[in-house]
């Protein structure tokens, strides 16, 4: 079935079949791992393949898939989701240029921004409002680049305000949509040029890949392409095998990851120890509104402020079943401290800046059964 038939089927259709390729040799119902980094040439297909040039079989499987998951034309699947930001960045932006990005950003894409672009010439602009987006740019912009919901404290945009503002300066658009997954939420069908995802968390969802993937209009990929075969950052065989089979059970995962995060969220609002819970399905969350209008569903992340500093690594000893770990999005829920992991580079006044704390706890929530999530935080909480 090609990509125009499977783009009218459903999303758990779509997760098991777009991409796929069926070996006609054995008529397997999964895609076999080419594993050769060499191919004939001439190739038959007219296309000299290479790993590097991201156009193998099991590369292109994978970015099908999500391409076809997002609503986008083609994509490019990396060795990680910073290879992919950073390939994106590269292929839009030269010295002398302007670029605008949301000041709620993954600790990572925030230190290649304010660290890297002012070695390469490029200026740049914070902003966490989409006034604030439309304000910051200038005749030179030509980037707009957002994370919504925005990690750690889940902040959401208007995408279609910003999307409609940008097309109307020219300036291309991209994203960042990690934590909400296709499944949640399609940022092209907003008005956004181009999607990111770091594949090491929902799309593959079992914590042993390291992936990243861009998708978006032809056009848009090519221009990445050129970028990227030149950078070398793509992802093997083997890993985009591992990659292709998560990505067919989304669906069945997310379901779930956004079952749990809500009903662990209303419980920890409630709890003695917990200050403050930031997670979009939440009614009292500042974005929820805007959430429930660009979203179908809010995702398992959340995060949680602490009442007492000393509480924080009460919590992080005494859990049994969430495990005190880097990443997120696996089926194992995941728990961490955003200053000391994925902001610890960030000084303390940068950190404040962002209102990131030494109290706020990030929780990736997973798909074991709620009832065992609520019992295992709430006697990691208990005072004593």
């Amino acid at each position: 079935m090609n990509h125009s038939e499977l783009s009218h089927r459903g999303f758990s259709t779509r997760c098991v079949h777009a991409g796929t390729y069926l070996d006609p040799v054995t008529g397997g119902a999964c895609t076999p791992i080419f594993s050769s980094t060499a191919h004939r040439f001439p190739h038959p297909t007219g296309r000299n393949i290479y790993p590097r040039y991201f156009n193998t079989p099991n590369q292109q499987v994978v970015a099908r898939k999500v391409a076809a998951l997002e609503g986008a034309e083609e994509g490019l699947v990396f060795a990680s989701g910073m290879a992919a930001i950073t390939t994106l960045l590269a292929a839009h932006l030269r010295s002398g240029d302007h670029a605008v990005f949301q000041a709620d950003l993954y600790g990572g894409t925030w230190e290649l921004v304010t660290r890297q672009l002012p070695r390469w010439g490029i200026s740049f602009s914070l902003a966490r409002t989409e006034a604030e987006i439309q304000n910051a740019c200038r005749p030179e912009t030509r980037l707009i680049y957002v994370e919504s919901p925005s990690n750690p404290l889940l902040r959401c945009l208007d995408l279609a305000a910003v999307a409609a503002f940008a097309r109307s300066r020219g300036i291309p658009t991209a994203i960042d949509n990690t934590f909400a997954t296709p499944f949640n939420q399609n940022p092209i069908a907003l008005g956004f040029d181009l999607v990111v995802h770091s594949a090491t968390k929902y799309l593959n969802g079992h914590s042993d890949v390291n992936a990243g993937v861009v998708v978006g209009a032809r056009t848009a990929i090519e221009r990445l392409r050129q970028v990227a075969t030149l950078h070398g950052g793509m992802l093997d065989a083997e890993v985009c095998a591992r990659l292709e089979r998560g990505l067919k059970t989304l669906a069945l995962r997310m379901e779930r990851h956004n079952e749990n995060a809500l009903r662990l969220a209303r419980f920890l609002q409630t709890h003695p120890a917990v200050a403050q819970v930031h997670y979009p399905g939440l009614p009292e969350h500042p974005d929820h509104a805007v959430a429930r209008r660009q979203m179908r569903g809010f995702g398992g992340m959340l995060s949680f402020e602490l009442r007492r500093p000393e509480a924080v690594d009460r919590l992080l000893d005494r859990l049994h079943l969430i495990l005190p770990a880097l990443s997120l999005g696996g089926v194992e829920s995941l728990i961490c401290v955003p200053a000391r992991t994925s902001h610890r580079r960030l000084s303390p006044e940068e950190r404040h800046q962002l209102g990131i704390t030494d109290t706020l706890v990030r929780l990736s929530v997973g798909i074991e059964d709620a009832e065992d999530l609520m019992a295992d935080l709430d006697q990691a909480l208990a005072p004593g």
